[in-house]
């Protein structure tokens, strides 16, 4: 298994750019599934979740091309639907869970997808009933065998249909736009997620030639076409990353300038991180965070403790609010930190317990933290990544922290964070990956 040992302590400065969109790469990776022309898509980031689809891909019969180190071309043009039923196949998807996205795009061009209980981080139930629903509504069946925990999806002749979804799942959201593509009629998707990973993804299909309307709102319009053509797309940054490298400049009092990137597609990211009381500096395609050892959460109006929370876009992104909570360790004052979405992702504030912050959990979804200030001092500490989004929290506190810390099972971090050692030590950090 392999580790990061992180001497503390250190501050980082100069610029870093952030890798493409994980979440919008998962999406548009999946639609070239729904042509048999090519599809080149640049800025893919080289991270585990997005490397094990491309291999999905691969061995269901797509051609790939790597053009760079970050572009591919894939040509869905004779697909081995047996591969379906292999134990292999079945391996890959139960381990990831992105691969729930290649059911909308089988079943549109094909009429047939099967694919066992996705895995993925372990954050608490993620339930797929948004999914299935709502290509239920355009006609689908669905079997699900208890032996073998594999779901089977058959529906040849689908049909445009009126789709409330009960909740705005991004990736719910994007598996029935790609099923509608080829239903016949008018497809109405409300209550739709309109994160910019599911606008990309329109962008793209209408490049490709689908008939999408409505994209950055949650009522989207879809006219079934009969075929769709390649394209060249390009991923856009990725703002979880953003989000992480502005908390790390602020832990680590660092002057960090992060490129290629757009104010404008971060949503109420810079807001919230204002709130806690870090100075964001915009500048044309680029932001720069200060040096700043003294940072303090604002309260609201009226005086109460402040709340961040995650919400549907664009409300602040769930992923981040690990990076947050982390953040507010060392600010002066205290904040709430609700994280409705998902009730296990808050669990490993216990090692930032331990290691000397002063947080109180709540229950699953809450947890209160009281900024310390300069009184903070981290101590270092033997850790376990739990997940993407908490392992990338814990990374910030022992680069904050005084000593050396270690943290096992970092493939959780690689998951999502493209060479994060290298390129954190390229500007300052001192991270030993054993």
């Amino acid at each position: 298994m392999p580790s990061f040992i992180i001497e503390g302590g250190h501050n980082l400065s100069g610029e870093i750019t952030p890798q493409g969109a994980k979440n919008e790469a998962l999406q548009v990776i999946c639609a070239t599934l729904l042509t048999k022309e090519k599809v080149t898509i640049a800025n893919i980031p080289d991270i585990l979740d997005v490397m094990n689809l491309i291999v999905l891909l691969r061995d269901l019969g797509v051609e790939i091309e790597q053009i760079s180190p970050h572009e591919y071309s894939f040509k869905a043009e004779n697909i081995n639907l047996d591969y379906l039923k292999t134990e292999k196949y079945h391996k890959q998807t139960s381990s990831l869970r992105g691969s729930v996205m290649i059911v909308g795009p089988l079943l549109a061009r094909y009429g047939l997808a099967e694919i066992p209980k996705p895995g993925g981080d372990k954050i608490g139930r993620r339930r797929l009933d948004t999914h299935f629903i709502g290509i239920e509504k355009l006609g689908a069946v669905f079997n699900y065998d208890s032996n073998k925990k594999v779901f089977e999806i058959r529906g040849n002749n689908l049909n445009g249909a009126y789709i409330l979804l009960d909740e705005a799942s991004v990736t719910g959201t994007a598996n029935v736009i790609m099923a509608s593509v080829f239903a016949k009629g008018i497809t109405t998707i409300y209550n739709a997620a309109c994160e910019p990973y599911v606008q990309q993804l329109c962008i793209m299909l209408n490049a490709m030639g689908a008939k999408i309307r409505g994209i950055g709102s949650n009522l989207l319009t879809i006219e079934g076409v009969t075929s769709l053509k390649g394209c060249s797309h390009r991923l856009l940054p990725d703002m979880i990353e953003v989000g992480s490298f502005i908390g790390m400049a602020a832990m680590t009092c660092s002057h960090l300038t992060i490129n290629n990137v757009d104010v404008n597609q971060l949503g109420i990211i810079p807001e919230s991180f204002a709130r806690m009381g870090i100075k964001i500096i915009n500048k044309k395609n680029k932001i720069i965070i200060p040096s700043q050892c003294k940072y303090t959460i604002e309260s609201f109006i009226d005086g109460s403790i402040m709340t961040i929370s995650d919400a549907p876009w664009p409300g602040l992104t769930p992923d981040l609010l690990s990076v947050f909570l982390v953040v507010a360790t060392k600010a002066i004052g205290s904040v709430l930190i609700h994280q409705k979405m998902f009730e296990s992702r808050l669990f490993f504030v216990d090692k930032l317990i331990d290691m000397g912050a002063q947080i109180i959990l709540c229950d699953p979804h809450r947890a209160t933290v009281i900024g310390m200030g300069k009184n903070l001092h981290l101590r270092a500490a033997t850790m376990v990544s739990p997940d993407i989004r908490a392992g990338i929290a814990l990374l910030i506190a022992a680069m904050c922290a005084e000593g050396t810390s270690t943290i096992h099972n970092i493939e959780q971090i690689d998951r999502g964070y493209e060479r994060i050692d290298e390129r954190l030590n390229a500007i300052g950090a001192k991270i030993i990956r054993v």
